[in-house]
C-alpha cells in the first residue's frame, strides 16, 4: 500500500507539473493581469511581450509550478529570476520602441532577455556566473532567440566593444551607479537600475549632453547585491 501510496503521489506531482506547463499561457495572462497591470505598468507592448513569454522555461523544474506567482524564484548559484511585476516595470521604464541595442547587466535565467528581445533590436546581455551564462545562452537559443548575444563576464565593466547603447538595464543592485555603465550609453539613453546596499531604489537615469544626467527615484526595491569576479573573467569577444 504504502508503495502504491508513492505510486499516486507521483502520478500527481507529474500531473500538476505538466498542466502548469500546458496551461502557461492562460496563467501568463492572469499574471499580467493581476500582477502587473494591476499595479501600474500600462505599456501595452510591454504588456503583450510578457503575455507570450514562457516564463517557465526559465527556471528549474521543481520551481515551475510556481513560475506565474507573484515573486522571486531561486534559480540556482545563490540568484533568482525577478517577481513578474519587477520585469515589467522595469523594462517599460526603458520605454523602448523596437529599433535600440540593449545592455542587460545580470542574464541570470534569461527571462528578462526573452522579454527585451521582441521589444528591441538587439539585446547584449552579461552573467557573472559563468554557468548561468551558459545555460541562459543554451535556453535562449533553443528557444528561437536570435538576436540576444551572451557573455560571460563582468557587468561593472560593460560591453564597451559594443557600445554606445541606447538604453541598459541592470537586474542586481551595485552600491552606486557603474561609471562605465554611464559612459556606454548614448546621450539620450535610459539606465534603469537598482541601486544601494542595505537600502535599495530603482532608479531612471537618463544621458544628457555633456556627460551629465537627469535622475528619477521610483520605487524602493530589494535585489542580489552586483558583485566583482572574484579572478579576472578572460575576454569573450
Amino acid at each position: 500500500m504504502k508503495h502504491i501510496n508513492s505510486f499516486l503521489l507521483l502520478i500527481f506531482l507529474i500531473q500538476n507539473l505538466f498542466g502548469q506547463v500546458e496551461n502557461w499561457e492562460r496563467k501568463a495572462s492572469i499574471m499580467v493581469d493581476s500582477q502587473i497591470m494591476a499595479r501600474g505598468v500600462s505599456d501595452n507592448h510591454v504588456l503583450n511581450i510578457m503575455r507570450q513569454t514562457p516564463r517557465h522555461e526559465f527556471i528549474p523544474v521543481e520551481q515551475q509550478p510556481n513560475a506565474y506567482m507573484d515573486y522571486p524564484l531561486p534559480i540556482g548559484y545563490e540568484q533568482t529570476i525577478s517577481q513578474p511585476y519587477i520585469v515589467g516595470l522595469m523594462t517599460s521604464l526603458l520605454q523602448l520602441k523596437g529599433h535600440e541595442k540593449v545592455l542587460e547587466i545580470g542574464t541570470g535565467s534569461g527571462y528578462q532577455a526573452a522579454v527585451l528581445a521582441p521589444l528591441s533590436n538587439e539585446v547584449f546581455t552579461i552573467e557573472i556566473v559563468k554557468e548561468l551564462a551558459e545555460r541562459s545562452a543554451k535556453k535562449l537559443k533553443d528557444l528561437g532567440y536570435n538576436n540576444i548575444h551572451v557573455k560571460w563576464g563582468d557587468g561593472y565593466q560593460g560591453w564597451p566593444d559594443e557600445a554606445p547603447f541606447d538604453a541598459v538595464i541592470v537586474t542586481a543592485a551595485p552600491p552606486e551607479v557603474p561609471p562605465k555603465l554611464f559612459e556606454q550609453l548614448k546621450v539620450g539613453g535610459r539606465l534603469v537600475i537598482p541601486v544601494g546596499s542595505i537600502w535599495q531604489e530603482l532608479w531612471v537615469i537618463t544621458k544628457l549632453e555633456g556627460e551629465t544626467m537627469d535622475k528619477e527615484s521610483v520605487i524602493p526595491v530589494r535585489f542580489v547585491p552586483m558583485v566583482h569576479p572574484e579572478k579576472p573573467i578572460p575576454d569573450q569577444d
